[in-house]
């Protein structure tokens, strides 16, 4: 039943087994040789990528991160961010032109989002023709996804169908997903917890017939106790430091599953009050928000993913955002042609926003890995494909970047750099650090200077 390593190095690969469930491990100390150098201990931790998308753009003016002498001013819209302000790249100058009309009117919600991690501009149907193109997560998926279990993980807060007319005459697929496998391939993203966990930590159960998998959840059995002899085997032969990291983790683990089985039950006692949102998940954003959160840290920390995406809304979402007081759906909001009821509205959901952000941060920091951090080997972009929302510009796009990329950024500060630079630089800039040494993306120029300027 155990496929754990009695030697001194233990594989990464190394997964706890028993009873038709497998659950993968975080890098471990005991993972890397004995008395391997810092370099060693360095490049044993991979690379990660993360897109987080936030819809409908922003009120520019309490977005603004840009303080003195290149250090950042983290108010209003950003206050959250104060917390991992030394974490975090604010960009000023980045834009996605293939996300404007050019000739094809409206439609920029759509826009937006199809050409957010392409940088082209799609074609303006609403039938199946579509066409945009490969995004930057599937070029990195490509080349580097058969070292992990999946070769990525896309996943929304608010699903929405792939077909059908959403925006002005364009498909409903360039408003639902914002990764492309290739130019007529979205990728549907996930929005339910609780398929999530099972693809993730319960893979195994497709080894189980129908029946028993469904025995095993009427049980209520956590996943956990189907793999404790072969834990309680592992943490024989550990140090005191990876025994520490593997019981943080499996706890990690026990509280999700916890977490799901809550809301599951909840909503099938009181059903799910929001639209489009299936029964099992939180009808709550922020715990909604932070459940998907958590599952994105466990599913990196054990590499059984390199590239995630994560849509918090849907381009054009029309959600109320009653937990911060919001009445009003996002998207009318965002046309609020200066009224100021409605910009301060605005303006909170994209606080709330930076908040639930901020959360994925700060967990990915907490988690110890080789010499620091996961945070330090990840490299994290939040924004929107809008500008401000009133225009529906998609120049000096709302950006903030988070992680070291394995040391080789330089965060804690605010970069600006000339206008309409292309987004897809900095994309190119990301994938030579996962090892994908592409020189083309989209409209992309060339890869971003200063990421590794030393202070």
């Amino acid at each position: 039943m155990s496929n754990i390593l009695t030697g001194k190095h233990l594989s990464r690969r190394t997964f706890l087994r028993g009873a038709g469930a497998a659950v993968s491990l975080p890098l471990l100390d005991a993972m890397v040789p004995a008395r391997a150098s810092a370099t060693v201990m360095k490049s044993a931790a991979p690379v990660r990528m993360s897109y987080v998308y936030i819809p409908n753009g922003v009120i520019v003016e309490d977005w603004v991160a840009a303080g003195a002498d290149g250090k950042l001013a983290l108010e209003k819209t950003l206050a959250p961010m104060k917390r991992i302000k030394d974490d975090i790249i604010a960009f000023s100058g980045l834009a996605q032109q293939n996300a404007r009309a050019l000739g094809d009117g409206g439609g920029d919600h759509a826009r937006a989002t199809a050409a957010f991690l392409t940088g082209v501009h799609p074609k303006k149907t609403a039938g199946a023709d579509i066409r945009s193109a490969i995004s930057v997560d599937q070029v990195a998926a490509q080349s580097i996804g058969h070292h992990t279990r999946f070769p990525s993980l896309e996943l929304t807060l608010e699903p929405g169908k792939l077909a059908g007319n959403c925006d002005s005459g364009y498909s409903c697929a360039y408003s639902n997903s914002m990764s492309w496998r290739n130019a007529t391939t979205p990728n549907p993203p996930e929005s339910k917890p609780r398929l999530v966990f099972e693809r993730l930590f319960g893979g195994a159960e497709k080894d189980l017939s129908p029946e028993e998998a469904a025995h095993r959840r009427e049980r209520k059995k956590s996943l956990l106790d189907y793999v404790s002899e072969d834990a309680k085997r592992l943490r024989s032969g550990l140090g005191v430091s990876d025994t520490r990291k593997l019981d943080e983790y499996l706890y990690a683990i026990r509280q999700i599953e916890r977490h799901i089985e809550f809301v599951e039950k909840n909503s099938m006692d009181h059903g799910a009050e929001l639209p489009e949102v299936p029964e099992d998940t939180p009808t709550d954003y922020s715990e909604y928000a932070r459940l998907m959160f958590d599952l994105q840290v466990l599913a990196l920390r054990t590499d059984q993913t390199r590239i995630v995406t994560f849509m918090m809304g849907k381009e054009g979402s029309n959600r109320a955002y009653r937990e911060v007081g919001v009445k009003g759906g996002h998207h009318g909001l965002s046309h609020h042609q200066g009224d100021t009821k409605k910009i301060a509205d605005i303006s909170k959901i994209n606080h709330y926003h930076a908040e639930q952000f901020t959360y994925f941060v700060e967990q990915l920091k907490a988690v110890e890995e080789g010499e620091g951090t996961l945070l330090d080997n990840c490299m994290v972009v939040y924004g929107s494909g809008i500008g401000d929302g009133n225009r529906h510009n998609h120049d000096d796009l709302p950006i903030i970047f988070a992680g070291g990329g394995g040391g080789t950024i330089r965060t804690g500060r605010h970069i600006e750099y000339p206008k309409h630079t292309p987004m897809t630089n900095l994309y190119l800039n990301m994938l030579h650090r996962v090892g994908v040494p592409l020189e083309e993306l989209g409209d992309s120029t060339g890869m971003l200077n200063h990421l590794e300027d030393i202070a």
